[in-house]
């Protein structure tokens, strides 16, 4: 299922944003976002595999490129650039479309709210026993969910996901739909931890790219990342040292006017490149050129 939240005119050959939520979420996480984009932009924000109304294939994915797979659908809905945004598992999923995929070339500008990337600091000494901490997080809550132990499941990665900050205080209803997609996380967990060579493919990365992350986050996606700023050719990093892991919620009103600033000079950049590329309106007219 897709989440179809604003079209402009002309919507298959304009810019597109397609934004990607987070674990146990669904595309609505997006509304504020497409509320700050306005009109001028097409927003597409689709429930991701076994999240929302997607209840996904038979075989649920267990790698990002399968994920992103399940999306080609959902990206090919624009013929035209598409601006990526993703939050934690979602930004894990951007990361990879941005830099692995068959739509990597179309991508204009990329948007990683404490994207989901432990291999990352695998790759590095200093960083490993982050990495050790979260894989052992990850474990713990497989193991509840194979035991059917749901709750006590989600209880492990809110517990973890709240860093510093206060305990998240989650109405029945949002417990209920956390119990109902528990199972997806074990997916979500085994996909991340697969993903290899992360660092190459963040240096290799050439567009625009916009990083946030929040001071009462786990350290984990705080370092992750200090380290894509530290690699990728001019990232702009953004740092809210009072803001949690959904930071995309919380701080609404602070980052989606980046977000919306972000894209507005992505394509604008892109508009000055075509307009070198092309040939002086002089050489146009008939009769100059042999």
């Amino acid at each position: 299922m897709m989440n179809l939240i604003k079209t402009s005119v002309a919507e298959n050959t304009r810019s597109c944003v397609v934004a990607l939520h987070c674990s146990l979420g669904s595309g609505r996480q997006w509304m504020r976002l497409a509320a700050a984009l306005g009109s001028t932009c097409r927003i597409i924000a689709p429930d991701l595999s076994g999240y929302g109304n997607n209840p996904g294939p038979f075989t649920l994915p267990t790698t990002l490129s399968q994920e992103v797979e399940l999306l080609a659908d959902r990206l090919n809905q624009s013929a035209g650039p598409i601006h990526l945004v993703g939050h934690s598992y979602g930004g894990a999923i951007a990361f990879k479309i941005a830099t692995a995929s068959a739509f990597a070339s179309r991508v204009r500008s990329l948007t990683l709210i404490e994207p989901v990337l432990p291999t990352l600091l695998r790759e590095g000494v200093a960083d490993r026993r982050l990495y050790e901490r979260f894989a052992g997080v990850a474990q713990d809550v497989c193991v509840d969910l194979w035991r059917g132990l749901a709750l006590e499941a989600i209880d492990k990665f809110t517990d973890f996901w709240n860093g510093s900050g206060p305990p998240e205080q989650l109405s029945p209803a949002a417990r209920l739909r956390m119990i109902e997609h528990a199972d997806k996380l074990a997916f979500d967990f085994t996909a991340v931890l697969a993903e290899e060579n992360v660092e190459r493919a963040a240096a290799a990365l050439r567009v625009p790219t916009l990083l946030f992350s929040g001071g009462l986050s786990p350290y984990l996606t705080q370092r992750i990342v200090e380290r894509l700023a530290s690699i990728i050719d001019g990232a702009d990093a953004r740092h809210l040292p009072a803001a949690g892991h959904m930071l995309p919620i919380s701080h609404s009103t602070i980052i989606n006017p980046e977000i919306a600033r972000h894209i507005a000079r992505a394509d604008e950049l892109a508009g000055l490149a075509l307009a070198s590329s092309q040939p002086p309106a002089w050489l146009l007219q008939p009769g100059l050129v042999q």
